[in-house]
């Protein structure tokens, strides 16, 4: 799914993941040189690579915020990856800065120190591969184009039910799918060779986005896993899903498409 947090359709956050993590890594490499050599301009490298990693961590992780609310689909196990290695981020943090502020002491423990610092250089490699996966497996901020289908596009509404105001007749082409995003649900529209559809987003799987996945042929498939759907009937076409999607009577009014929602 496309990042809320973006540049011209290029997500912000993996942008910015690159420097606390270099500061950090470089602080532990600073101070482990500083004790074998015994070397003050290298401590005192290290206690700013320290102070840069806070700020930067802190920095990275506003758009790291934004796509976990607005862009990981609700109720899947991307959102449960995503609660993880947010988690894991901010003991991270924490971490280092506790460290900053412990060496200001007189009295304070080079070993604890390093001690320390490893632990959070750890916690980093293992949000790494959370944050990885997040994008490489549930394609987290990727911007899908196929089949001339068109860009992605999205609509929030303050609606829970009735009448859906969704697209303009002539807006999406062929194959082209639009999330709605209702106050209680997240909707698909879709357009087929046959006219509009309207299905629910979330993949009955593992809860994957079906708007960030392909629609060809009356058919969605989801990218996390390759489910495939009928989108007029809903019904499975091709697991691993077991369990078909909901789907939405489609109507058209004075050049606009409407979705009953009941």
């Amino acid at each position: 799914m496309k990042s809320k947090a973006n540049i011209k359709g290029h997500p912000v956050h993996p942008m910015l993941v690159v420097f606390p993590i270099a500061f950090f890594v470089g602080t532990l490499l600073f101070d482990v040189l500083g004790r074998i050599y015994e070397s003050a301009d290298l401590i005192t490298t290290a206690y700013y690579l320290e102070i840069a990693g806070v700020v930067a961590g802190l920095i990275t992780a506003i758009p790291g915020i934004i796509d976990y609310f607005f862009t990981i689909p609700p109720k899947s196990s991307a959102k449960k990856r995503g609660t993880q290695h947010g988690v894991i981020n901010v003991i991270t943090v924490a971490i280092f800065a506790f460290v900053w502020f412990y060496r200001q002491g007189t009295n304070n423990s080079p070993a604890l120190i390093i001690v320390l610092e490893s632990i959070g250089v750890i916690a980093i490699g293992v949000s790494g591969w959370l944050g990885g996966t997040l994008v490489y497996r549930n394609q987290i901020g990727v911007d899908p184009r196929y089949a001339n289908a068109g860009k992605w596009k999205e609509l929030e509404v303050n609606q829970e039910k009735g009448l859906i105001e969704a697209a303009m007749q002539n807006e999406l082409e062929v194959n082209q799918m639009k999330l709605i995003v209702l106050k209680n649900k997240r909707i698909v529209l879709g357009k087929t060779e046959n006219g509009y559809v309207a299905f629910d987003d979330s993949c009955t799987h593992r809860g994957g986005s079906l708007a960030g996945g392909a629609m060809i042929c009356g058919t969605v498939q989801c990218t996390w896993h390759g489910s495939q759907f009928n989108v007029t009937t809903g019904e499975v076409k091709a697991g691993p899903a077991k369990e078909g999607i909901k789907t939405y009577p489609v109507k058209t009014s004075d050049g606009k498409v409407l979705i009953e929602v009941s």
